[in-house]
């Protein structure tokens, strides 16, 4: 089980895809590395002047995410790999429904550690990527009290030239195959429309 320390650093992450403006021309030049940084620094700052997202209220974050967060994140893919293989034989209906659950899952988990966020920093290592790659990993340690916790993304590039994260590792553990696990139980007894009840039935309890 995670501690509140480390939920904080992936609120934090899972925030900071939240914390940009809409995508530019600009912005789809922005190197991987860079772009991290840019919203990483930019979600801090708004967790720490926002009392509403102190609090860890629900509806307030879920309003940041739906408005904010796309641009910087392939969600389909995330979902895609956290269903897996099942995911091929679901009807366009049940992809969409199981990115609505799995995004509110996400919010409702996440909500109650920002509250936990006070005065953390953020610091990008230097990326291992070689001219021309399409899929990186941008490596960060979030800074604060007690030992630095790390904090990994993965980006890749999208046809437009932007960069969008569909993964997050906290201390070395992926957010995806953390939840594929899951799913896959979930899944292999009741199917699609059942991993589907059982997200809607966790988001409402």
């Amino acid at each position: 089980m995670m501690n509140r320390r480390i939920w904080a650093a992936t609120a934090a992450a899972w925030l900071a895809l939240s914390a940009g403006l809409p995508m530019t021309a600009a912005a789809a030049e922005e190197t991987p590395d860079a772009l991290v940084k840019r919203v990483s620094a930019d979600v801090l700052e708004t967790i720490r002047k926002d009392p509403s997202l102190k609090t860890g209220d629900v509806a307030r974050i879920g309003a940041l995410v739906d408005k904010m967060v796309m641009p910087h994140v392939n969600f389909q893919r995330m979902t895609a790999a956290a269903v897996g293989p099942q995911w091929r034989q679901a009807t366009p209906e049940q992809k969409q429904r199981l990115q609505a659950e799995f995004k509110s899952l996400l919010i409702r988990t996440y909500a109650g550690a920002v509250a936990q966020v006070n005065d953390q920093t953020v610091v990008v290592k230097p990326m291992r990527a070689a001219a021309g790659d399409k899929d990186v990993l941008v490596r960060t340690e979030v800074r604060g009290k007690g030992d630095p916790i790390q904090l990994d993304y993965r980006l890749e590039q999208s046809a437009d030239g932007a960069w969008r994260i569909y993964n997050l590792n906290v201390l070395g553990v992926w957010l995806v195959e953390t939840y594929r696990s899951q799913f896959a139980q979930e899944v292999n007894a009741r199917g699609i429309d059942g991993l589907i009840q059982a997200l809607s039935s966790r988001n409402k309890g």
